[in-house]
């Protein structure tokens, strides 16, 4: 099944009929924190403890350490094995509202704590971006419908927790294929990050050209708010 709204993107695959032996359990983990284009993308699966095995087996581990072909193999693998799968998504725009608030972490705790709510886990394990990991678990608890027995808010999870690494595979697949849906556009955007020349390049063209920031870029970045700031001042 899956749901589009302009801000929010849930896949899910439901298998949590199938009463295999052990308890679900669960791991998510984000993609596109950093980026200055694209969304903030955060993905959840839940897995029967007994199948735990086979994601190392298939040799899941952190997005960040594998390559895209190996990331897209796996994809495919773990979507078979898992139980439950659920990938939403946050705007540009709702991120910016959310760091001009100050609240970027709160945003991310919301949005996992609806993966969560969906995945079904009896215990969940979550990369945490804030450097308090309990104040972050307090957060997401905020939001949770139906808590799980055990929520573990961990630094690093995706490279100690192999079923949050595979929650990190989906994330990064997905919000790959989000940048390739504006590059198949807008061509030379590069990666998204403001660490990359080809997309700090491609955004002030844009702004020198249109007055105005790509709808899919984020505003509340510096370099952006920065190049806003000066064609503003170019223009008076």
């Amino acid at each position: 099944m899956i749901i589009n709204t302009p801000q929010i993107s849930i896949t899910v695959i439901n298998n949590l009929w199938l009463r295999n032996d052990g308890i679900l359990v669960g791991g998510v983990d984000e993609a596109g924190r950093g980026s200055i284009i694209g969304p903030l993308v955060i993905a959840g699966i839940s897995i029967r403890e007994s199948k735990i095995a086979q994601l190392r087996k298939m040799g899941v581990r952190d997005s960040k350490t594998l390559t895209p072909r190996a990331r897209a193999r796996l994809f495919g693998q773990i979507l078979k094995v898992a139980d439950s799968v659920c990938i939403r998504k946050a705007g540009a725009a709702e991120v910016d509202g959310s760091v001009l608030l100050r609240g970027l972490n709160k945003l991310e705790a919301k949005v996992m704590a609806g993966v969560i709510n969906t995945i079904g886990a009896d215990e969940v394990y979550v990369d945490c971006c804030d450097i308090n990991p309990e104040r972050y678990k307090e957060y997401m608890v905020q939001h949770l419908m139906c808590r799980p027995k055990r929520l573990h808010s961990m630094h690093h999870a995706d490279s100690i927790n192999v079923v949050v690494s595979a929650a990190s595979i989906i994330a990064k697949i997905t919000r790959d294929l989000e940048i390739q849906e504006i590059r198949n556009t807008y061509s030379n955007i590069g990666s998204g990050y403001p660490s990359d020349e080809k997309t700090i390049r491609f955004i002030k063209q844009w702004v020198i050209r249109n007055g105005q920031a790509p709808e899919f870029a984020r505003k509340s970045w510096k370099p952006l708010r920065i190049m806003l700031e000066q064609v503003a001042q170019w223009r008076l």
